[in-house]
């Protein structure tokens, strides 16, 4: 029979992870459980993601507000600190930020604007237009900010950033002052001691700010890349990646898993003669149209995969070949022309006509979108995701 579906993709729903779980035993038990009460077959390349929430779980990789503000702390002394481009994000950034302003004595938070990093608005373009306000050369008081806008609160929580920001500092003992810039260097006109927060930019942040005369920089992920009185920490991101766990602490982004799904496709190959693809993901790289927020909150889509999944997608526009080099063909004839092509492509197709409209984004970055669309943020109860015929094409 000729196969009619594509890629389907399921969520797997196991059971709730704690620390010390053995999670790539959990991962392999939940996945042959899947298939053999759903009865479909594994098959090479099929892929399993799991989620960095359950991974970060099971290793335990937790830290306290006093973690974090002990950490600062040891690197500001008692500076006053400038921290700058910090999402906006109770989520993400509010437990930090208490920590952070637990350690030190007076904070200078730089927002960018009309939005953060990740498109979080606090006003909207037209507003500044109608102000004639350019936010890349100008620079805001708080004052400034009220005077023009007044109180806006965030599309979807409800949150006055400016003012909840604010309120964690001072609560944690700590001074505050506002402004607002999109010019990292804004900052050294208040303080030579930086703590900058943004995500993607960071690299280039730091780099604009020692130029300009910064004489400490650090930024999120330089706090908690170290165990801190026995904390959690994350190496390479260290505060980046890390979300509210309790009301007094954070659970970071997981360390070091490319054991893991080297393990877990191990233990598949073992139980079925099959070598599934393996990645751990987080925030999908997706943009909401209405809201105008970017997702990748996460310092990357996928800190670990099994080698089958590096690279980018080699695909053609199949409506392209059908518009164009085989116009004059129907039917059979049509899908015939169309899987010799298929099976004849060239192995790089950059640049080529065929190619054009296909998306040349890292597979990694494809599959963890699809994964965390699939698995959602809230109550669904799947943290790992199963994928079939990802690879396939129309010949298949």
């Amino acid at each position: 029979m000729q196969r009619v579906v594509g890629t389907v993709v399921r969520g797997l729903r196991g059971p709730i992870i704690n620390q010390g779980d053995d999670i790539e035993q959990i991962v392999v038990d939940t996945v042959l459980n899947a298939a053999n009460a759903e009865g479909y077959t594994i098959e090479d390349r099929d892929i399993v993601t799991i989620t960095e929430s359950i991974v970060a779980r099971a290793q335990g990789n937790y830290a306290s507000i006093d973690n974090i503000a002990e950490d600062v702390r040891a690197k500001f002394g008692s500076d006053t600190v400038g921290v700058i481009f910090p999402i906006l994000s109770r989520n993400r950034f509010a437990n930090c930020l208490r920590g952070i302003a637990k350690g030190v004595q007076k904070v200078v938070l730089m927002l960018s604007f009309p939005s953060d990093e990740v498109g979080n608005h606090l006003v909207s373009v037209d507003e500044l237009d109608e102000k004639n306000i350019n936010p890349w050369t100008d620079v805001l008081t708080e004052a400034d900010f009220r005077a023009n806008f007044g109180y806006k609160k965030h599309t979807f929580t409800g949150v006055d950033y400016i003012d909840y920001y604010k309120s964690i500092i001072e609560a944690e003992g700590a001074s505050c002052e506002v402004i607002f810039s999109n010019q990292p260097k804004t900052i050294l006109s208040y303080t030579k001691s930086v703590l900058t927060c943004d995500i993607h930019t960071r690299k280039r942040t730091k780099k604009i700010l020692l130029a300009g005369g910064a004489e400490k920089v650090y930024g999120l992920d330089d706090i908690l890349s170290q165990s801190i009185n026995g904390s959690g920490y994350n190496e390479a991101y260290g505060l980046l990646g890390s979300n509210k766990a309790t009301e007094d602490s954070v659970k970071l982004f997981p360390n070091n898993c490319q054991p893991l799904v080297d393990g877990i496709q191990a233990k598949l190959k073992e139980a079925t003669g099959k070598t599934v693809e393996v990645m751990v993901y987080g925030d999908g790289a997706f943009k909401d149209p209405v809201g105008q927020i970017w997702e990748l909150a996460d310092p990357v889509v996928s800190p670990a995969y099994t080698a089958g999944l590096a690279g980018t997608p080699n695909e053609i526009k199949l409506k392209y070949l059908a518009d164009n080099n085989f116009s004059h063909l129907r039917g059979e004839e049509l899908k015939q022309a169309i899987a010799s092509y298929i099976q004849n492509k060239n192995d790089n197709l950059v640049g080529a006509m065929e190619a054009q409209g296909t998306t040349p984004r890292r597979l990694t970055d494809l599959i963890g979108s699809l994964s965390d669309l699939t698995s959602g943020s809230g109550d669904k109860g799947t943290p790992m995701v199963y994928i079939q015929g990802y690879f396939d094409n129309y010949t298949k």
